[in-house]
């Protein structure tokens, strides 16, 4: 019998299947879309010390752009890619692109912060487009030309090529951070043009029911109330006030989320298939990679490559960037496409397993040798390699194919949400030790992170492969 896990689409007699330079021009297209959301992630870090004096604000007050467009991100994202199973894919992604695009206007006129955080949640609507473009290629590539197009703009997961970063710092200092985001809206205004001219009209997955929308409010409360249980008890206190009261909200919207699913013909995300071993491991494997690698990659080693005391390095923030962050994020890049080919051949869910044993092992070697430069820094390169290009993209492949028929994007979707739930998850557990900025602080920072990657590798064999894929031979 076929491994579902290696099987990615299954047409109808009537779908066209693309080939050659039609299935070029769809990939690309659909990478432009997602560079159009993924520099408003990437390119604006660079930038926060500057916009926050153009404002007149604290640093910490300004870096509320980044925590709520990520958390506007698992939010919207989670909606819009469930809403196109009604809708259809083109017209949703075409509707997301707008509603990036307003945002983006907003942040470059903002005359005051609000304004900007308004325009910042508009842009979070961008965490769609990755799981619109899984779902449009799935539909209507090949099994093998699948995968190496899902590789391929899964490789935007770990940045531009590295090199957005360092661009955004380098238009922040020579034109204004404003020119950011005016090169981000024209991104989108190019996008959308293709969109319209490269991807046919599709029918809706699903033919009968509705948007389940007070599933949408529910999940979305949830995935609010996590975020800000989070961040309030690292911050004011596991037992706090305001920490409680998030743990309130939590409890409400699962309980309610749950109630109005069981009662649903049409559910946002069919229960039981949420509890099955086929979707929850999934999620959780996600979570806990996100948590383990992203808070080493994109916050430890930061910290770590920029400090002056407990054994860093001392660098400046820019030769720190290049030496630690630019080849990890451009390794990725250039292995995602190729290891979305060999999923498309051996499956997804075998390729996940096989990676994350490697990145258990780096994970390790890290924290072995953080204290050499050099060796830390060959180290996240190699580990950027299976982390970014092996596991995120059969992870973002297993979504699709392990999604129920009855609800196609329902996985993607809820899997889109646990990337941004995972990532802040991962830096809250470990920050209060790499902030110490000392030696031990370092280490058993480093340390904790290696205990959640062993933890995702043993959720990676607890996946099942789904009974009735959405997508199949």
């Amino acid at each position: 019998m076929n491994d579902p896990t290696t099987l990615a689409s299954a047409p109808k007699p009537d779908a066209t299947i693309w080939h050659g330079g039609k299935a070029v021009a769809l990939t690309a297209t659909l990478v432009l879309a997602v560079v159009a959301g993924q520099l408003c992630a990437s390119m604006l870090t660079p930038a926060l010390p500057d916009m926050a004096a153009a404002f007149n604000v604290t640093v910490g007050a300004a870096s509320q752009m980044s925590s709520l467009f990520f958390l506007a991100g698992a939010v919207l994202g989670l909606v819009f890619t469930r809403w196109s199973d009604y809708l259809g894919r083109r017209k949703t992604l075409i509707i997301v692109l707008l509603i990036l695009l307003i945002g983006t206007l907003m942040c470059v006129f903002a005359p005051n912060l609000p304004i900007l955080l308004i325009g910042r949640v508009l842009e979070g609507v961008s965490g769609a487009t990755f799981n619109f473009s899984f779902l449009l290629l799935s539909k209507m590539l090949t099994a093998r030309t699948f995968g190496t197009a899902l590789g391929t703009v899964s490789a935007i997961n770990g940045g531009v090529g590295g090199v957005d970063g360092f661009l955004g710092g380098l238009m922040t200092q020579t034109v204004g951070f404003r020119w950011i985001f005016a090169v981000i809206a024209l991104v989108c205004v190019i996008a959308i043009v293709l969109v319209l001219r490269v991807i046919p009209t599709d029918a809706p997955s699903v033919t009968e029911g509705r948007m389940d929308w007070w599933g949408a409010v529910f999940i979305g409360l949830f995935l609010v109330s996590i975020t800000y249980a989070i961040s309030e008890g690292s911050s004011q206190g596991w037992t706090a006030p305001i920490t409680l009261a998030c743990y309130a909200g939590l409890l409400v919207s699962a309980v309610g989320f749950t109630i109005i699913e069981s009662r649903s013909s049409h559910p946002l995300v069919p229960l039981q298939h949420l509890v099955s071993r086929s979707m929850w491991p999934v999620v959780m494997t996600t979570v806990l990679l996100l948590a383990a690698v992203f808070s080493v990659l994109s916050f430890s080693i930061v910290l770590i490559s920029q400090g002056a005391t407990g054994g860093a390095f001392g660098l400046p923030p820019g030769l720190a960037a290049l030496f630690f962050l630019t080849p990890a994020a451009l390794s990725g890049a250039i292995a995602a496409p190729i290891a979305g080919t060999i999923a498309g051949r051996i499956g997804w869910l075998k390729t996940l397993r096989i990676g994350t044993l490697p990145v258990f092992a780096l994970m390790v070697v890290f924290a072995l040798v953080w204290r050499d430069p050099w060796a830390a820094g060959i180290t996240a390169t190699v580990l950027g390699v299976f982390y970014t290009g092996v596991c995120l993209t059969s992870l973002n492949g297993l979504s699709v194919v392990q999604s129920p028929r009855e609800a196609p994007a329902a996985l993607p979707a809820v899997n889109g949400a646990a990337f941004g739930i995972g990532a802040g998850l991962g830096i809250t557990l470990v920050a209060p030790w790499i902030t110490q900025g000392t030696e031990s602080g370092f280490t058993t920072g480093l340390w904790i992170s290696v205990g959640i990657s062993l933890l995702a590798v043993l959720m990676a064999f607890v996946i099942k492969p789904q009974k009735d894929p959405a997508v199949q031979s």
